[in-house]
């Protein structure tokens, strides 16, 4: 399971026109499901994310986490961020999880996401969504579930 997470001032999401989702100062989640993913990797994922530290502190350092601060989030399903672009020049979805999978996971990490109390909204599964960021930094983090098993560089 991958998430790209931005820290936004604000964030907003459109279906047909309609806003489906928006929030204030916090995170939106760009989140997807691959076909080897799981529970497990949906509680890291959520785990990792409100846990960062990425927001700042009095001294503008990355001392504070969603937690702490009791930031909104907009999740956001987007299968794309397991393209494939090693080869050729359009992009390889294979290893994305079918959509009935992918649906599961990324309801199940929606609802860790809002058992932690922080105020969470969402964009539209499987819908074509217009998505518009403040980005606050920019402050932009990739987290991959894949990595808790691999060993760090040292």
């Amino acid at each position: 399971m991958r998430a790209l997470i931005q820290r936004v001032a604000e964030a907003s999401v459109s279906v047909d026109g309609d806003e489906v989702g928006r929030t204030g100062k916090g995170l939106v989640v760009l989140l997807s499901v691959s076909r080897e993913d799981g529970e497990e990797d949906a509680r890291y994922l959520v785990d990792k994310t409100v846990n960062l530290r990425i927001f700042p502190a009095l001294e503008d350092r990355f001392n504070c986490s969603a937690l702490d601060t009791g930031a909104e989030l907009l999740v956001i399903s987007q299968f794309t961020l397991h393209a494939d672009t090693r080869r050729g020049r359009r992009p390889d979805f294979t290893q994305s999880a079918q959509p009935d999978d992918a649906r599961r996971l990324y309801e199940t990490a929606v609802r860790l996401f809002r058992d932690t109390g922080l105020r969470v909204e969402t964009g539209r599964f499987r819908e074509h969504m217009l998505v518009n960021i403040r980005n606050d930094g920019p402050v932009t983090i990739m987290i991959d579930s894949a990595d808790r098993s691999r060993p760090r560089r040292g």
